[in-house]
Order: C-alpha cells, then sequence, then structure tokens
C-alpha cells in the first residue's frame, strides 16, 4: 500500500506543473553581478543597464505575458517552463524574486526573474503564462512589481 502511494504521488508531481527544483523560486542564489545577462545589453538600438541590486524596488506599470513561442531558453541560460511561475524584466538583476499584484482583482503571485523583457513600449514585466493564469492576467493589465527579499508566498 506504501509503495503505491509512493508511486502515485511520483507520477501526479510529475504533471503538477511546478518548476524543477534548480528553477524553484525558494531556492534561488543571489544575483551573479558578474554573469553575462546582469551586463548592459543592447536591443533593437537602445542599450539597457541592469540594477546593482533588487532591494526596495518597487513599480506600477503594465504587465503582459508570455508561452512557448518565446523559445526554449531564458536569458540565465536555463529552460523555460511556459507554466511555472517566472518572469522577465529589462533592467532587475538576474535572478531576483519578484511578487506582480493584477490591481484589476488583488490577486498576486511570487515570481522568479530569470529572463530580459518585454521590449514593447509601456510594459514593465512579463510573466510566464502560468504566473499570469494564477493572477487572472489576460492580455495586458496594471500591476504592481516589489522586490521580495527572502519571503516567498506559499499561496
Amino acid at each position: 500500500m506504501v509503495l503505491i502511494a509512493g508511486l502515485i504521488s511520483g507520477c501526479a508531481s510529475m504533471f503538477s506543473g511546478n518548476l524543477p527544483r534548480s528553477s524553484d523560486i525558494s531556492s534561488q542564489r543571489a544575483p551573479n553581478l558578474a554573469a553575462p545577462y546582469n551586463k548592459p545589453y543592447k536591443v533593437r538600438g537602445v542599450t539597457y543597464y541592469p540594477m546593482r541590486s533588487s532591494v526596495g524596488y518597487r513599480e506600477v506599470g503594465h504587465a503582459s505575458w508570455y508561452g512557448s513561442e518565446s523559445g526554449n531558453r531564458t536569458a540565465m541560460g536555463v529552460r523555460f517552463v511556459p507554466h511555472g511561475l517566472t518572469a522577465a524584466h529589462k533592467t532587475l538583476p538576474l535572478p531576483s524574486r519578484v511578487r506582480v499584484t493584477n490591481l484589476k482583482n488583488g490577486r498576486y503571485v511570487d515570481v522568479l526573474v530569470n529572463d530580459r523583457g518585454p521590449f514593447k513600449q509601456g510594459r514593465i514585466i512579463d510573466l510566464s503564462q502560468g504566473a499570469a493564469k494564477k493572477i487572472g492576467l489576460h492580455g495586458v493589465d496594471r500591476v504592481k512589481v516589489e522586490y521580495l527579499s527572502d519571503r516567498i508566498s506559499r499561496k
């Protein structure tokens, strides 16, 4: 009985939509500021300068979401998981943890910023499809983005 329960729970976790351990938001290391993905970079003629620290970061603006059409690797080189809880930001140091609150409905999600973007004017963050779904974001909505130190929602 115990063996069968263990097998069933192991299979269930395979399809739960959780990120692999290496992308687990609670186990991420501090940003490596010397890494290539934390150096200034240029997109469509605009140079972006990643911040040295996320501490105190808070911004209100528009968020969008992206799915599997974005490619299969993030700026950090890890596999992009559309149904995971990750995000892209132009200048936060990678990786960073932030809380994104949908201002339309008050729902929030804690995500790992591990990619660069969005590069459409007027957008401050791109959420993975899984993160967008969790806060009821369809298309583009106004959100509040706040840096999280070590506090992570288990919601």
